[in-house]
């Protein structure tokens, strides 16, 4: 047994070296390139708009706001000044949503986003959209990568296609730190040793986003407030627990997985093959079932929208892979 995990761990450390810093180096040059078009973007939306004021910045190599969702898919968050003067509404009534409604006593006027406040007092996160989106497809049109970049049409959300290889969403958000959202007051499970205190005052005082974006979770509700409402994201916080390393989908799983192995030395080098192991099975249990459960909102549900032939079809696949890596320790030179 030990040996097959000393097997494990040496394929697990040279497909790292082998394909995954590769993978790394070549995505890390494709988000400069698009990085480039992008600001250009939003630098001619700031001309015509400055409310609309790009947040997009490089730190220490890593170009803060942008999210990667596969080699050629990329996630701008352009953040928003002057949230301020709204109550955040987070009742649980829009599962993975909350609305933002204008204080008690504060005058329209006082806001910087007067006319994108609907009749009931809520701030549209579906106005403030359609208006970017204008300004994008203005932009685009102006900038100097404009033989390169065009709007993607027929969608709600902001997206561009660069030199016809790459799509970037840019979605317009609140940066809401030092408060914690009443629909994930659950977490952390006070039986739960991991994470410990300190990390999870680090997390709660990271905060989180509220997008300006499409929530599957909310299809087919016709409500003012429900089509108005702001899509809670947790980018930071999960960031912070996994200290940077992630893939969407697996990334609750792993952050599950922390919680049922709460040790350091669960985490050694010689039991990585066990931790993988296990995140498959959650995996290939949650392609069964339909439903993977968001790590802070456990009521809302990750697989919303996706097609039952599809995740039967995932289950399948994860379950080959899977016993192909607990049978065959060479498994890695496969994918």
């Amino acid at each position: 047994m030990i040996a097959a995990q000393a097997k494990l761990v040496y394929q697990l450390n040279k497909y790292y070296t082998e394909r995954c810093q590769a993978r790394k180096a070549a995505i890390a040059k494709t988000i400069r390139e698009v990085c480039k078009v992008v600001s250009d973007v939003l630098k001619e939306v700031e001309v015509q708009e400055p409310r609309f004021i790009s947040s997009l910045s490089e730190i220490d190599a890593r170009y803060e706001g942008l999210e990667v969702i596969s080699p050629t898919e990329f996630e701008v968050v352009l953040y928003l000044n002057q949230m301020g003067v709204f109550n955040f509404v987070d009742d649980g009534s829009l599962p993975g949503c909350a609305v933002l409604k204008l204080s008690d006593g504060r005058k329209r006027s006082m806001s910087l986003w007067v006319e994108f406040i609907t009749a009931s007092g809520y701030l549209s996160a579906r106005k403030i959209r359609s208006r970017f989106q204008t300004l994008v497809a203005q932009a685009v049109d102006k900038c100097s990568y404009r033989d390169v970049v065009k709007m993607i049409a027929d969608t709600s959300e902001v997206k561009l296609r660069i030199r016809e290889r790459y799509v970037v969403q840019i979605t317009p958000a609140f940066k809401c730190t030092g408060i914690w959202p009443r629909s994930a007051a659950q977490w952390p499970m006070p039986h739960i040793p991991w994470p410990g205190p300190n990390r999870v005052a680090e997390v709660k005082a990271e905060g989180f986003n509220l997008l300006s974006k499409e929530c599957y979770s909310l299809t087919g509700k016709q409500s003012s407030a429900e089509s108005d409402a702001w899509v809670l994201q947790f980018g930071e916080a999960e960031n912070r627990l996994l200290m940077g390393g992630y893939t969407y989908h697996m990334k609750p799983l792993l952050l599950y997985e922390c919680e049922k192995h709460p040790r350091e030395t669960d985490w050694d080098e010689a039991c990585l093959g066990d931790r993988l192991n296990g995140i498959l099975l959650q995996l290939i249990s949650c392609l069964q079932c339909r439903r993977c459960p968001h790590y802070f909102l456990p009521n809302l549900d990750l697989f919303q929208g996706k097609p039952h032939s599809a995740l039967e079809s995932a289950a399948k696949q994860t379950w080959r892979l899977a016993r192909e890596i607990l049978t065959n320790p060479k498994s890695l030179d496969k994918l």
